[in-house]
């Protein structure tokens, strides 16, 4: 399709702006944007205080005649909620804009006001008068002012606070001086207007592009299609300057919202008037020409900055068809579905959209993201953290001027395309008719600049241009057709050249085709939407509770295990050391039954079977002496070696030589295994003698020990005298000669000095029997009884001796 041609009219409309110009001035027609015609009202003043009974009031007026009060007047009865903002008393300082509603007088009409009001609060006993009514613990106090624009607001601000806190810092609200010359002030001094830069402080662009990103392009296109408009917050102030920075990126709309504060309002449309001269050195006029500012709140809408929840019954009602409102009372994301169509909450930067058809709308296109990644990138790059309003260059690139002419390029460029649109769409609509209608008068009356609603008509029963050619499929066709249904486009359209791609080029800022970039940059986006570092971070926290939660268990486990290995070792310490102090307890009672007081409980005959049938330590043992230790046979003498460490070596060998024996029961029992002991060694004598005559005959003479030849055995017995009745030992010895001998002793071992008695015989170079020598006793305990091993040695006329004794305190020499 070839492009169509446009109108020569156009291209002079500079030489024909200047003679349109002239005519509106004679006509004294005004120009599309200047304010209303009657002077403004100067500002008035007042004092809102929370109740304790009665809740937020109107305490009193400043700038307004004695017995008036403009909340009577005018029906404001929500001021002081406005005022006094929900939330408000968790904060020090907050402030809070709102529009209030003037009713028309005989010198006034009705129009929008524009409130900003200071909240803060004192500590009650801080007063220096407190009133009888004042029965909490703070006083809540907001001064409002109340004016006609709200383009002075931004000065306005630092005025009323630092007016707020002095006030404050009195400490006696009964003087209320400082107010009245605060007011007095504003009516002299009022920021004037007049400059557009001034209009723009306090809303930092920067900030909410960092923030939002692209969604501040959905925000801003959202804010055209003049939905149900939800914003939430629990700082009321970043609540209506982030409403404000929305709408101050149309041109020229601050100005005109005199029709914002009621739905019933519809004085702009009712005064405008379509331009019909251009000058293109005079941005004011441009933007005139091209339709600006869009009147996103005239009939049918409303914009409430702060909206407390006693307008919801206006919000609520039929003929409020759309508006942009703030609270910070949560009760409203709980009705979402009934009182928005969009939510913004700005304490988790967050935009829900409940309508599936504005959710389409709001789509970006390919050319929008890559418009609004560049000025992402361009904020990034200059972004300080310091000053978050300032590029940090401290240059135009990325500052607020530059983005707002960036926003105002976009949107001439969305107008020029739209209207480039429709002219396509009526060049194909006559190119696919037949021929000329006849009989058709309205054809013929009808003319191109006041033809909105043919136009839209047609959009529905036209085809659509080619994308080749049409340039508004930059903007997201379903945009476009929401767009063209609403309020501020049928103004548009009415009151606008439909030539205007005439003027400004018809084309997206960043148009093109679809390129690797913008594949990279919408992936890239739709990984950040689906949040998967937030996601991974909650993974990561939970991974990180759990192990340290095992953690924790592991460790009690192991502290429990050695805690209880700990408790096993020292029961088994203690378990030690009960039976060594048992034992040595056993010990203690054995040695007092022994050498105590003299006293025993057993027989001399008891003891002696007792020290035959078991080891006995000897003395050296019970002393400490070095230890020895011998295994001969199945006899075993027992030395020091293996008593090392007994409480043996614990006694003092001293202490009981001290000590005066008893020798009564010793006698006794001595005599007793004496006569025992002589019966049992007659009997082994009268055996020996026996064997000795069978040894004698079969037995030869020499040296050594003969083959064959028996042993000559005798006895001997022995008794020691000792100073105890300890018991009896028994040994024997026995010497090889040349015909083969035995001897057997016997002797009595006592604890003190004492006298073996031993007697033998000798017969053909055989000796019988032994000398019993004592020692010494120096122990306590019952002697044991051991049993060497026969030693064997070879020679002529000595012989082998091979003993077996007593290793005690008597010992048995051959």
């Amino acid at each position: 399709m070839s492009t169509p041609t446009i109108p020569h009219a156009v291209p002079g409309a500079t030489t024909a702006a200047a003679s349109a110009a002239a005519a509106a001035t004679q006509d004294n027609v005004p120009p599309p944007l200047a304010p209303s015609s009657h002077p403004p009202s100067a500002p008035i003043v007042c004092v809102v205080g929370f109740h304790h009974a009665r809740g937020p009031e109107i305490e009193t007026w400043f700038g307004v005649e004695d017995g008036e009060d403009p909340a009577v007047d005018n029906d404001w009865s929500y001021l002081p909620f406005m005022a006094l903002s929900d939330g408000v008393h968790t904060s020090v300082e907050d402030f809070s804009y709102f529009t209030l509603r003037r009713k028309a007088t005989p010198t006034k009409s009705a129009t929008s006001l524009f409130g900003i009001s200071c909240t803060r609060q004192l500590d009650a006993t801080a007063l220096i008068n407190r009133p009888k009514d004042v029965t909490r613990s703070t006083v809540q106090k907001a001064l409002v002012v109340v004016a006609e624009s709200a383009l002075g607001f931004w000065q306005l601000r630092e005025r009323l606070g630092v007016v707020t806190q002095a006030w404050f810092a009195q400490r006696d609200f009964t003087d209320v001086d400082i107010l009245k010359m605060f007011q007095d002030s504003l009516v002299k001094h009022y920021p004037d207007a007049e400059d557009e830069r001034d209009q723009y402080l306090g809303l930092s662009l920067r900030e909410l592009i960092h923030e939002y990103k692209h969604q501040t392009l959905v925000l801003f296109k959202c804010c055209l299609l003049q939905p149900k408009m939800l914003f939430f917050s629990t700082r009321c102030e970043r609540l209506c300057m982030i409403q404000f920075s929305l709408i101050s990126l149309i041109p020229g709309l601050l100005r005109r919202l005199e029709d914002s504060a009621d739905p019933d309002f519809d004085t702009y449309e009712k005064t405008v008037v379509t331009p019909t001269s251009l000058q293109t050195s005079n941005r004011n006029s441009l933007l005139a020409y091209m339709g600006l500012p869009l009147q996103l709140f005239g009939k049918g809408s409303l914009f409430g900055p702060y909206t407390p929840l006693q307008q919801l019954d206006t919000l609520a009602d039929y003929g409020t068809k759309s508006y942009m409102v703030g609270s910070t009372n949560s009760l409203l994301l709980q009705q979402r579905d009934r009182y928005s169509d969009i939510i913004i909450n700005l304490d988790d930067s967050t935009i829900s959209i409940t309508s599936p058809s504005l959710r389409n709308a709001l789509a970006l296109s390919a050319a929008d993201r890559r418009w609004i990644d560049f000025l992402h990138s361009t904020i990034l790059s200059t972004w300080d953290e310091s000053n978050p309003s300032r590029p940090s260059t401290h240059g135009y690139l990325g500052s607020e001027e530059f983005i707002r002419l960036q926003f105002e390029e976009y949107l001439l460029a969305l107008l020029s395309s739209v209207k480039y649109h429709h002219f396509l769409k009526n060049e194909a609509m006559k190119a696919s008719s037949p021929g000329p209608q006849h009989n058709s008068p309205s054809a013929s009356t009808t003319s191109l600049a006041s033809s909105a609603q043919q136009q839209q008509q047609q959009d529905h029963t036209t085809s659509l241009p080619s994308k080749e050619s049409d340039p508004s499929i930059d903007f997201n066709p379903e945009w476009i057709a929401a767009w063209q249904k609403t309020s501020n486009y049928a103004l548009f359209a009415r009151t606008t050249d439909a030539y205007l791609f005439a003027i400004v080029e018809p084309k997206h800022p960043t148009a093109g085709g679809l390129s690797i970039d913008d594949i990279n940059r919408r992936l890239t986006q739709q990984i950040q939407d689906l949040h998967l570092d937030e996601r991974i971070a909650v993974g990561k926290e939970v991974v990180g509770r759990h192990l340290t939660t095992g953690q924790k268990k592991v460790s009690t486990v192991f502290a429990g295990l050695w805690a209880d290995i700990e408790a096993q070792k020292k029961r088994y310490e203690e378990n030690r050391r009960l039976r060594e102090q048992q034992q040595q307890q056993q010990l203690a009672g054995h040695v007092g039954g022994y050498y105590g007081d003299g006293t025993t409980s057993t027989t001399a005959d008891t003891q002696c079977e007792k020290s035959s049938s078991s080891p006995s330590p000897s003395f050296s043992t019970m002393l400490g002496s070095s230890p020895t230790s011998s295994t001969t046979g199945t006899t075993t003498t027992t030395t020091y070696a293996t008593m090392r460490g007994s409480p043996y070596a614990k006694f003092d060998t001293a202490a009981l030589r001290a000590k005066a024996p008893d020798l009564t029961h010793a006698q006794a029992s001595v005599n007793a295994a004496g006569q025992k002991a002589g019966a049992y060694l007659s009997s082994w004598g009268s055996w020996a003698s026996e064997k000795r005559k069978g040894w004698g005959q079969a037995g030869g003479g020499g040296g050594g020990r003969g083959a064959g030849s028996p042993s000559t055995s005798a006895s001997v017995s022995g008794v020691e005298n000792g100073g105890s009745s300890s018991p009896m030992s028994v040994g024997s010895e026995s010497r090889r000669g040349a015909g083969g001998g035995f001897s057997l002793g016997l002797a009595r071992t006592g604890t003190g000095p004492g006298m073996a008695m031993g007697s033998g015989t000798e017969k053909n170079g055989e000796r019988f029997g032994g000398d019993g020598r004592g020692s010494d006793g120096g122990g306590g305990s019952p002697i044991k009884s051991s049993v060497r091993s026969p030693r064997r040695k070879s020679g002529g006329g000595s012989g082998e001796k091979e003993k077996r004794g007593v290793d005690g305190i008597g010992r048995l020499d051959a």
